[in-house]
């Protein structure tokens, strides 16, 4: 009767994660067309309102996906933050801020190098004070998504798939789920917003997976990035060093954009966009990080269970 028992309340991880990709992805198609009718019926001339509907479908994958995070970590049989990577905090500054000299520092050289290279331009137009807001908005996104993203992507789905299968294995598999997630891209509604627009949308969203050139080096950065945070987790034996290192990209990610500007001759296949992280040198810079990383001492394999 114990095994019997035990075995009922035995964590599943493939059917967990699999019912969280499906509430998240069929669910959030479904729910934008309503969220999308909400907007225009109680602002319709809001600036909201008049956002394109792929961003509709972004914001209910994201909200479904931060819903989903409690219940999915209780359902992988988390009882405690200690369970998805969140140790007590005290000692772990030195951690969180290797992590983060380690993401700004190395995107901040491929911003420099670019700029050097005349890959990109310095933005001038700025005023002092909308820079300060610029840079206060980046820092804040940095806090909240490099939290919330390593708990679901390195705390969650590494966390489980290492569960059931080899670490390297599912540092792999959860960092191609981490890089398509990321991949996805705007795409247009064609005609009048229906319940099944949505479901319509999501797989032209997808579209850059057609284009070679964006995938190589695109798709493959991001899939290393991934595999940079789940590495540090695996080697540390927590999240804070995934947090800091996190939150180190994400700000050049929120800041590039609005510090730079293109300049038609340059090639962005080697330089990247106002992404930062799409092109060649950025794959370079990464594949450094890299190594820097596999020289952070091991810490003691977390017990399968």
């Amino acid at each position: 009767m114990a095994n019997d028992h035990t075995n009922q309340i035995r964590p599943r991880p493939i059917r967990a994660l699999f019912i969280f990709l499906i509430v998240v992805f069929i669910g959030g198609a479904l729910l934008a067309p309503w969220l999308y009718w909400f907007v225009q019926s109680v602002a319709p001339d809001s600036h909201l309102a008049h956002n394109p509907f792929h961003r509709f479908v972004n914001r209910s994958l994201l909200v479904l996906a931060l819903l989903s995070i409690w219940p999915l970590l209780r359902s992988l049989g988390a009882r405690s933050w200690r369970d998805v990577g969140l140790v007590n905090p005290r000692g772990e500054c030195s951690r969180l801020g290797a992590g983060f000299a380690l993401g700004f520092g190395s995107l901040a050289f491929v911003a420099v190098i670019v700029l050097v290279a005349h890959g990109r331009q310095f933005n001038s137009d700025l005023t002092a004070a909308k820079l300060t807001g610029k840079i206060a908005g980046a820092a804040a996104t940095a806090i909240v998504v490099a939290v919330l993203e390593e708990l679901l992507f390195r705390g969650a789905i590494f966390g489980a798939l290492r569960k059931v299968c080899d670490w390297r294995i599912a540092l792999l598999i959860s960092s191609m789920i981490y890089a398509i997630v990321h991949f996805m891209q705007s795409a247009d509604a064609a005609g009048p917003i229906t319940w099944t627009t949505g479901l319509e949308l999501v797989p032209q969203m997808l579209r850059g997976f057609g284009n070679l050139q964006v995938v190589i080096p695109g798709f493959f950065n991001l899939t290393l990035a991934g595999t940079l945070l789940g590495l540090a987790y695996q080697r540390t034996g927590n999240l804070y060093f995934s947090i800091g290192l996190h939150a180190g990209w994400i700000f050049w990610l929120k800041s590039y954009g609005f510090l730079t500007g293109a300049l038609p001759s340059a090639n962005q296949w080697l330089w990247g966009t106002e992404k930062l992280i799409d092109g060649w040198l950025a794959l370079f810079v990464l594949s450094f990080a890299l190594l820097v990383l596999l020289r952070l001492p091991q810490a003691k394999p977390a017990p399968r269970r």
